[in-house]
């Protein structure tokens, strides 16, 4: 009866140390599939979020072609000219003024 006992020794050589080196392989091949995959999900964030400031870029660009029509830009551009030229009044005036 003495061959059926279980040497603890045999026990740990046989099955435990397998069943640990298993077992960590098992981990690490996570690791490595997790940090795969998380590493695929970084690229795609960054390409989809470089797409979306392309998308929100063109969009404010044909908001600010739209927005402002023509009649408005030509008012403004007809108040900025006088504006500008009765400054260049006021200075040829004073340059009169100071010879």
């Amino acid at each position: 009866m003495d061959h059926f006992a279980i040497d603890p020794t045999w026990w740990v050589t046989v099955v435990e140390l397998p069943v640990l080196g298993g077992m960590a392989l098992m981990l690490w091949r996570a690791r490595q599939d997790a940090d795969r995959r998380m590493d695929g999900l970084e690229h795609r964030l960054d390409v989809g979020l470089g797409q979306s400031r392309e998308a929100l870029s063109a969009y404010k660009l044909e908001v600010a072609k739209s927005y402002v029509t023509t009649a408005t830009l030509k008012d403004v551009e007809q108040r900025l000219t006088e504006h500008l030229v009765r400054i260049e009044a006021k200075l040829d005036g004073c340059q009169s003024c100071l010879k």
